[in-house]
């Protein structure tokens, strides 16, 4: 009988054991439950996938995870066994775990640590920085930009005005010395003659035909009694009846008085009784007086001034006007007419042929230095393709892809006012619901975090108003009061604030949503820089619309590019934000970049948690969606090539409203006219008309008027139907008795 030798290896490396063990080996449910224990605890820190490429994934990757293990992990004979089974019978395993889930083991989730700090729930969301189109570089053609030059040395004292009017000028309105717009105006208008007169945004236009017309009231012997209008003024009502009343405190003996939509109507009925010598008026205002008030006459106007008349006639105004031109011709009296504007157009110039007596055509720019000569054109050709724009706007343009835009935007208004002092901006937006949601957005999330920055600089409050045309005009004057006195605030508006308001002290204009036109633009970026100041201006631009700036380019506008990482690099500056991992400022700058990028996401997450809050936010951010598409198919037929809908993304876009995913339905309700909603509710027999195809003029039209209305005409067809029914029952009575 041979004897049994032991042999024993002493050594670190593991020996290699073919010897069947005694020891149960794990079942085949077990061994599956424990390789999908393992995945999904990997998966907890990768991005979220779904569960078919999740299951794709563990297939593909088995056979290669279970080699992996073999390679790296010190084993006992019994493991290296069981491991040799799962390895011959593979198949066999799924079907056993798929008859016996009971057998299946279960482990409790880890919460990721890293989120612990901040106190943030962790919820997964799309990365901003994938799948964005590509950013092209902006290159603006060099162009000759138009200069206009805006104070002279001339005095008010050169033009033989009454010495009480000249020291109002003084003491008042701090004003000694003339703009060039007034320099060539006022002696024109004081000499009798029609005018035309385009100069730039911010440059007084308003005092160059308010200081004529008062200078012409004062004079007249006898004195002007308080009566009948002497002279009509149209547009932006309220800003240039601060401005007569401050010209006419010497002169108490003239009364100006203003017609404006919101206000009551029996109020101003009982101050045209009393009497009005300078009346200021929306147009359609004016009109429902003309018809409905008959204290009303016109019979002694000498002056019709129609200031931004070009905007008042691409709103859809032009029927207005003619009822309002009709009214003071049906008077036979001889009067002067005024048009202003910042831009002329082919309407503005049908107008002027058509009101006007060999006009005075007024340009300021440094081509036009013989133009202020008279001719029955508005302006020649060459000069209403170029735009002037003041000399000191520093012009920016920024391209951010639209998954972007709302962090990019809320980056930059924390750069410029809760990080510097004393600036005010102005943001442009296509509509009054994006007004509305991005007032109440920024508001919860921008304004109650506290700040500790990480650097020197001391943080400051921000502060919010809002300005667009469904608000009631008791709102707007008051918002705008508060905005003209605060010396740091952010106004988010529409294209109501675009024209005429003298908005003191912003220093930023941005145009969060483009224009409609290279002249819209102008007068966007005109509320900053005003009479000499400094000022700048950004334009957002898709990647798909970076054509327009060839477009501006065309009307002499030059812009310098602004990079989207710079803007969002202010994120640094606000612990709020601070990502995940720790940040060390000697790191590489990929790292720096990184951190940017993290922080950029933990900000739109911020966005979308009180989005999705609860269905009053979340319905709040569709329909502000929602109306910007609106406002989107509105643009000229001209510049579809750059602002076409079928170009947008519609789920990038819904994310710049704080949204997830693209609400379903969105190409029905773009195309749908409102208007016809109700067609549907009137009964299946009843044949639906289709709906009324719209211009682009329309369309703007439509969303803009608000400002401009009488303020009585919004009246639902059911309420219309009852006074109508209402009235002819009282006919019937009265012929019945």
């Amino acid at each position: 009988m041979a004897e049994e030798v032991l042999m024993l290896n002493i050594s670190s490396a593991p020996v290699k054991f073919h010897k069947k063990t005694n020891r149960r080996p794990l079942s085949s449910a077990e061994k599956w439950a424990q390789k999908k224990w393992e995945s999904k605890r990997k998966a907890v820190f990768e991005p979220q996938e779904s569960s078919a490429s999740k299951q794709r994934k563990i297939n593909q990757t088995g056979q290669q995870h279970t080699h992996k293990q073999k390679l790296q992990t010190p084993r006992s004979p019994s493991q290296r066994s069981n491991n040799r089974d799962t390895e011959e019978n593979g198949d066999r395993r799924e079907k056993s775990a798929a008859k016996s889930p009971s057998k299946v083991k279960t482990y409790p989730k880890k919460a990721p640590e890293e989120h612990g700090d901040h106190g943030r729930p962790f919820i997964k969301t799309s990365s901003l920085f994938r799948n964005n189109p590509e950013i092209p570089d902006v290159l603006s053609p060099t162009v000759n930009q138009v200069k206009e030059k805006v104070f002279t040395s001339n005095t008010f004292e050169e033009l033989n005005l009454h010495p009480h009017l000249v020291a109002t000028l003084h003491k008042v309105l701090n004003v000694t010395s003339m703009t060039s717009v007034q320099k060539k105006t006022i002696p024109v208008l004081m000499s009798g003659k029609d005018a035309v007169v385009r100069s730039q945004t911010g440059s007084g236009k308003t005092l160059a035909y308010g200081i004529p017309v008062v200078q012409f009231l004062q004079a007249m012997q006898p004195k002007v009694k308080v009566s009948q209008p002497e002279c009509l003024k149209q547009h932006l009502a309220l800003q240039s009846f601060q401005m007569f009343q401050k010209l006419l405190k010497p002169f108490t003996w003239i009364v100006p008085g203003v017609l404006m939509g919101g206000e009551k109507r029996k109020a101003e009925k009982a101050r045209l009784r009393k009497g009005i010598n300078v009346l200021i008026s929306t147009p359609g205002r004016l009109v429902d007086h003309i018809k409905n008030t008959l204290s009303i006459a016109f019979s002694a106007v000498r002056w019709l001034i129609l200031d931004e008349a070009d905007r008042t006639l691409d709103l859809g105004f032009e029927k207005d006007l003619t009822v309002i031109l009709n009214a003071l011709n049906a008077t036979g009296l001889a009067r002067q007419n005024v048009l202003l504007s910042a831009t002329l157009t082919e309407g503005l110039s049908r107008l002027a042929s058509i009101s006007m007596k060999e006009p005075v055509s007024i340009h300021v720019s440094e081509d036009s230095e013989d133009t202020d000569e008279a001719c029955p054109q508005a302006a020649p050709q060459a000069l209403s393709d170029s735009y002037v724009v003041p000399e000191r706007l520093q012009q920016h343009v920024v391209v951010v892809p639209s998954k972007l835009h709302l962090v990019c935007l809320a980056a930059f208004i924390l750069d410029k006012c809760k990080f510097e002092q004393r600036q005010k901006l102005i943001v442009f937006i296509s509509s009054c619901e994006a007004v509305e949601f991005l007032l109440t957005l920024f508001t919860a999330v921008l304004c109650v975090k506290p700040s500790t920055t990480s650097t020197k600089q001391t943080s400051t409050s921000l502060n919010f108003y809002r300005l667009h045309g469904n608000m009631r005009q008791e709102e707007r004057t008051e918002v705008f009061q508060e905005f003209s006195v605060c010396k740091t605030g952010i106004l988010l508006c529409t294209d109501v604030a675009a024209r005429g308001l003298d908005l003191p002290q912003v220093t930023w204009i941005v145009q969060y949503n483009p224009s409609v036109s290279a002249a819209e633009y102008v007068h966007r970026v005109g509320r900053t820089a005003r009479i000499g100041a400094q000022g700048s201006s950004l334009l957002f631009l898709a990647p798909s619309e970076t054509a327009f700036v060839d477009v501006l380019a065309n009307h002499n506008i030059s812009l310098s590019e602004m990079k989207m990482e710079d803007i969002l690099a202010t994120l640094m500056k606000d612990e709020c934000f601070k990502g995940r991992g720790k940040w060390d400022c000697k790191r590489s700058a990929a790292a720096f970049e990184q951190e940017v990028r993290d922080r950029a996401t933990v900000l739109q997450t911020d966005f979308e948690n009180y989005v999705h809050a609860n269905n009053k936010s979340l319905q709040t951010a569709k329909s502000a969606l929602q109306s910007f598409l609106r406002a989107y198919t509105t643009y000229p037929s001209s510049l579809k090539h750059i602002f076409h809908i079928r170009s947008l993304h519609l789920g990038h876009a819904a994310k710049s409203f704080g949204l997830r995913d693209a609400p379903q339905g969105l190409g029905s309700s773009i195309t749908t006219n409102p208007a016809n909603s109700k067609d549907s509710k009137k009964g299946k027999d009843k044949a639906k008309r289709p709906p009324k195809k719209l211009t682009a003029k329309e369309r703007v039209s439509n969303l803009m008027r608000s400002e401009y209305l009488s303020g009585i005409d919004g009246e639902s067809k059911s309420k219309k139907k009852r006074k109508k029914k209402k009235g002819q029952a009282e006919e019937e009575q009265s012929t019945a008795a």
